[in-house]
């Protein structure tokens, strides 16, 4: 594995030779993450989102964390969420429960999906009502900078396009900074209906990660959202650049093939 990272880059990177590794310190890392959050708060508040990343986190239904990690402290979000029923192919809702949250003893209460039967715009604003409400009771953190709610780590991953969540190149959604979650109707991937939380939203949380494997040829976009911000670079292009916790930490989880483009040199990747 190799290892970078200092507070004015684009985040901590780890690199490694296999999505069996990467698997492996992705479970180890939220299992810590888990610990530490219930120590300090008595919860854990963990958003998701789809593609490759629930089956990454397969490790954390097998021992030792099956039996070690608090499930019942823990409270699950959806960073964005396609506007299809909780049966359809395409829910992320689908994916993790059937890959993830069905194998552990997360409790049902404490699993928070949107509402499949309102049209986007009301599952998005009932998912934000929702989340203000547990934010009320300090569930959710609040960040003392932008008053937004602070997970205590969201978990996402990045398309070929650069997108996170469902916040794709150029969408106006980028820009939205008055809501904690939004919706569209326009994804230029299907289905085209989707909520998902805002930059300012994910910019709050405790702790993003960013899990980018090699399917789909992402390598250019990786590079892409790890170049430095100039007047020369438009920062719409790249959603996933955009993410950069203002009072949290980044780490990006890498496989070798995704991260074949990256100019050691730039990067400032090395060897552990």
């Amino acid at each position: 594995m190799a290892v970078s990272g200092d507070p004015k880059s684009r985040g901590e990177l780890k690199i490694f030779d296999n999505s069996d590794e990467l698997a492996t310190d992705l479970a180890e890392y939220i299992a810590q993450l888990s610990e530490f959050s219930v120590k300090e708060r008595g919860v854990f508040t963990i958003a998701l989102s789809g593609g490759p990343l629930i089956s990454l986190m397969g490790k954390l239904c097998q021992a030792p964390y099956s039996k070690t990690v608090d499930w019942t402290k823990w409270y699950v979000f959806w960073a964005d969420e396609r506007a299809v029923s909780k049966s359809h192919i395409d829910s992320n809702y689908k994916l993790a429960k059937d890959g993830f949250l069905s194998k552990v003893p997360v409790l049902n209460s404490h699993i928070y999906s949107i509402n499949d039967n309102a049209t986007a715009e009301d599952a998005a604003e009932e998912y934000e009502f929702t989340i203000r409400q547990l934010v009320k009771v300090r569930t959710i953190d609040v960040s003392a900078i932008s008053d937004c709610p602070k997970f205590d780590l969201i978990l996402l991953c990045m398309g070929a396009d650069g997108h996170v969540a469902s916040l794709f190149p150029h969408h106006p959604a980028l820009e939205d900074k008055e809501n904690w979650v939004t919706f569209i109707t326009d994804s230029p991937v299907p289905p085209p209906e989707r909520i998902t939380f805002t930059l300012p939203v994910i910019n709050s949380a405790s702790n993003v990660a960013m899990v980018v494997t090699g399917e789909e040829n992402k390598a250019t976009a990786l590079c892409l959202a790890l170049s430095d911000c100039n007047e020369e670079t438009d920062a719409l292009s790249s959603p996933a650049r955009m993410v950069w916790p203002a009072n949290g930490k980044l780490v990006w989880f890498l496989d070798k093939a995704v991260a074949s483009e990256l100019d050691g040199s730039d990067s400032g990747v090395g060897s552990q």
